[in-house]
């Protein structure tokens, strides 16, 4: 009978152990560590490429336009700087929702449609009015505050939340991306920072783009 009682006691003591020791599940909607670590590692490193790209510019190279109705280097910027407010609005917007019971359902399979699809500048689409350039006269100056100061706030943000992203969702409002949770919108902004890197790369590939002063 002590026999049996000592190894009722163990197994109450391990299982209570295993318990104090097992890392949260990640069905509470909380970040991962790795998911923590890639949106961190997304909008440093789309950062650092956008700067590498615009502020080694002259005026005339930020404002020269490829053809006509077509973006120049500088109102790709203004764009960029732009929608990182709203995008970052989205995650806040997301997060002022009650938690979604089908969360894990409705954003599954999101993030490689960010990856594959946004950052990866495949299909087109018309940016909101909002965030067009053209509608504020902002020198370069003003742009380049605007998305210091906006990436400066959502990388803190990546870096500190604690909240459950994952459980909150807030609808996109092309069909093709569907449900996005709160953490998935806070992918989008630097994969929408690399999807206009790209077209600035391209602005700048043009044979009529002009040259770097030796």
């Amino acid at each position: 009978m002590k026999n049996t009682i000592a190894v009722l006691v163990c197994i109450i003591f391990l299982s209570a152990l295993a318990q104090g020791v097992t890392p949260p599940r990640s069905s509470d909607g909380k970040l991962t560590p790795e998911e923590r670590a890639k949106a961190i590692k997304m909008l440093v490193d789309s950062q650092n490429e956008f700067l590498s790209y615009v502020e080694k510019l002259s005026d005339e190279q930020w404002n020269f336009r490829p053809a006509p109705f077509k973006w120049t280097v500088g109102e790709t910027a203004e764009h960029i700087a732009l929608a990182e407010g709203l995008l970052f609005s989205a995650v806040e917007r997301a997060l002022a929702t009650p938690v979604n019971p089908d969360w894990e359902t409705k954003s599954a399979g999101k993030e490689p449609l960010l990856d594959n699809l946004l950052a990866a500048r495949k299909g087109k689409a018309n940016a909101p009015e909002p965030i067009q350039p053209f509608k504020r006269k902002m020198t370069r100056a003003e742009i380049m505050t605007m998305f210091k100061e906006g990436r400066a706030k959502s990388l803190k943000f990546a870096e500190q939340t604690d909240l459950p992203l994952k459980a909150h969702t807030f609808d996109h409002p092309f069909p093709v991306f569907g449900t996005l949770n709160a953490y998935q919108w806070l992918l989008y902004i630097p994969a929408h920072n690399l999807r206009h890197d790209k077209q600035i790369a391209e602005i700048m590939s043009n044979p009529a783009f002009p040259a770097f002063s030796k």
